[in-house]
């Protein structure tokens, strides 16, 4: 799930799992969505934990009028999964390890905490990603309001959607919304 699907936006977090398979790039909201769907096809229990996260978390990812325009609180999920009578809280699935080692590569200076381009983590160069029994982190450090749990991302959204005006909705859909500002520098 975290590599073949890499970090991007897409053009709305309501899209379906079929939608984010389709586009090829996922943030957290649209990759909880597909993980959930291909956890559920194989009777795994999953549900899906809300929150908001503070925008500066983005900086980087989201550059110029598109960042600016971003409300202070940006709506995030991550997915927790029922394994082996524990229930396991799965975020670092959001940053593919590609876009991500580019960043530490980028950002080789950085010792202890992170926050921007769509990282927040108290050890940058040694963040709890990798699933063994344990809980994964990527963004977690960025977290200002938590929403509770919920069974599906459609209960979520349905009670927490994003607050964007139309302009600034739009703005995001056709200015800001590409698989991040990294592609458009040769991080892919």
């Amino acid at each position: 799930m975290r590599d073949e699907i890499p970090f991007g936006y897409n053009i709305d977090d309501s899209i379906p799992a079929s939608k984010v398979l389709a586009d090829g790039y996922g943030q957290c909201n649209t990759k909880g969505t597909l993980f959930m769907a291909l956890l559920r096809a194989c009777n795994i229990p999953c549900r899906v934990h809300g929150f908001t996260i503070d925008k500066k978390l983005q900086k980087g990812a989201m550059t110029g009028l598109v960042y600016r325009s971003a409300p202070k609180n940006v709506l995030h999920s991550w997915v927790e999964v029922f394994f082996e009578d524990i229930w396991y809280e799965l975020e670092a699935f959001i940053l593919d390890n590609k876009y991500f080692s580019k960043l530490q590569q980028v950002h080789s200076d950085c010792i202890g905490a992170f926050c921007g381009y769509g990282v927040a983590v108290k050890d940058f160069q040694h963040p709890v990603i990798d699933f063994d029994g344990n809980n994964t982190y990527i963004q977690s450090e960025g977290i200002n309001q938590d929403f509770g749990i919920y069974d599906c991302p459609d209960d979520l959204l349905k009670e927490h959607r994003q607050e964007i005006s139309v302009i600034k909705a739009f703005a995001y859909r056709n200015l800001g919304r590409t698989d991040g500002l990294m592609l458009n520098r040769g991080w892919r």
